[in-house]
């Protein structure tokens, strides 16, 4: 009997992974790993150039998180500049941030999970995609295209394109809104709060109908880390404080400023993967593991701060947070509030104001960015010499926060489901279907900490190992 089964590659998600399941001698599940195969040295890329390049640079980083990216490199290269941009600039970087969430959720949600959702886990693979939903859920796959396409559109219309727009700059935004685009996106909002309420309400219906999923779907107590509002105790998605919670949502310490990201963050490697592996520093590696993304950040926040998502996440907090499954549920809510926040800030007549820009000099030779993407909380920290110019980087992203918990959640769903006896390709999709609750952007996410461990194998035709080299 072969002693370990390999996925590859891992489907539905952003980027190039495979899974291998090792099995003890009687052909049992012993562990699992989540192996990220492909690498983007986006760091390296940014040393030496002027800082104030970098937003543009690192929007490029990714089709799906763009805007993320960029609003974190932006604010890394404002703290250099000991600029902080308030006013419509913020407002306006929110409402792209907001649709970037919404459009990113929608694809995670419709297109990546539902299938899984709707089709059955164990449906024909070649049936399981939202294709075949076309002739079976028409209207729910109606209902992704347009809220995706809508989030899309927001960001072309303020930003000027909907991939990798350069309207995030150093200091805030390149053109102010018009009131043309304004009554535009607002002219659909109402359209969109239809289906969101359309597809909470029929998700919550099928709950019930994956209380084992729920149960085994990287389900175990871990940390959870978010931003938080500076200001009042409600959902922040752009700028604030770093808070960790553990799964009952009391507070592990205080929160803490972005600058201090370091004492609190430490960043592993392991040999099987490019992605690194962030922990709790107080707690150690492997036990500082933590979570981030939409369920994290409902169990980081008392509140919303936004009506109707505070309704929905009243009845949320009746569920077992300590599921990753929840973050299919978690997506909708933030979906919810990000429209709300949307129509609010479009509303304000200050929207229209045209002074949307700051400019300065590097004042400083350090900056620390945070903002809250799809996937979770992304950092970007970088140093400067007297030019200006690039000297070091270092990024933590969304899907490397949750690297422990993933590899974790995929032996505890081998464990429960896999039965190397009797092995179905539906077993298998349920170990990638745990990876796909955490929706992991791994174009994103594969870089570099020093000199990252490395184990290369050669295999022969018949699969037998011929040799291998590891790099420490």
């Amino acid at each position: 009997m072969a002693n370990t089964i390999i996925i590859d590659p891992v489907t539905r998600i952003e980027g190039h992974a495979k899974i291998s399941i090792y099995l003890d001698e009687d052909g049992a599940v012993a562990d699992a790993h989540m192996h990220v195969t492909q690498f983007r040295g986006f760091e390296k890329f940014l040393e030496g150039r002027p800082f104030y390049e970098t937003p543009g640079i690192m929007g490029r980083i990714c089709g799906i998180c763009t805007i993320s990216h960029e609003l974190a490199s932006a604010q890394a290269c404002e703290a250099i500049m000991s600029v902080r941009v308030m006013g419509t600039a913020r407002k306006l970087r929110e409402i792209a941030n907001y649709a970037s969430l919404i459009q990113s959720h929608a694809l995670s949600f419709f297109y990546l999970s539902s299938p899984d959702l709707l089709l059955g886990m164990e449906s024909d693979p070649a049936e399981r995609n939202i294709f075949s939903m076309l002739a079976t859920h028409p209207e729910i796959v109606r209902d992704g295209v347009k809220l995706r396409s809508f989030g899309q559109r927001v960001i072309e219309r303020i930003a000027g394109r909907r991939l990798h727009p350069t309207w995030i700059v150093a200091g805030g935004v390149s053109e102010p809104l018009s009131d043309e685009v304004r009554q535009e996106i607002l002219g659909e909002i109402p359209e969109m709060y239809r289906i969101v309420r359309r597809s909470l309400d029929w998700l919550k219906r099928i709950l019930d109908d994956f209380q084992t999923e729920a149960r085994t779907y990287a389900n175990f107590p871990t940390l959870y880390l978010a931003l938080v509002n500076e200001h009042e105790p409600v959902l922040e998605l752009y700028r604030g404080r770093l808070q960790f919670v553990d799964s009952t949502g009391t507070k592990v310490l205080q929160d803490f400023h972005r600058d201090e990201y370091q004492s609190y963050i430490g960043e592993a490697t392991e040999p099987f993967s490019f992605l690194k592996s962030p922990y709790y520093l107080p707690m150690g590696y492997p036990d500082g593991i933590y979570r981030v993304g939409p369920l994290a950040r409902l169990v980081v926040t008392p509140t919303m701060g936004t009506p109707q998502a505070d309704q929905e996440l009243a009845e949320f907090r009746g569920y077992n947070h300590s599921s990753s499954f929840l973050n299919h549920y978690a997506r909708l809510i933030e979906c919810l509030h990000c429209l709300e926040r949307m129509e609010e800030h479009l509303q304000d007549p200050e929207i229209l104001n045209k002074r949307v820009r700051a400019h300065a000099e590097a004042n400083v030779d350090e900056g620390v960015g945070v903002t809250e993407a799809p996937r979770g909380t992304l950092i970007h920290h970088y140093r400067v010499d007297e030019q200006g110019l690039l000297t070091w980087g270092n990024m933590i992203i969304s899907t490397n926060h949750n690297s422990l918990a993933m590899n974790r959640g995929v032996a505890q769903v081998a464990r429960r489901y896999v039965d190397s006896d009797n092995l179905t390709e539906g077993m298998l999709n349920r170990v990638e279907a745990v990876i796909r609750t955490f929706d992991p952007c791994l174009s994103c996410s594969t870089h570099a900490a020093g000199e990252m461990p490395l184990q290369v194998s050669l295999f022969g035709p018949d699969g037998t190992l011929l040799d291998e080299a590891r790099r420490e």
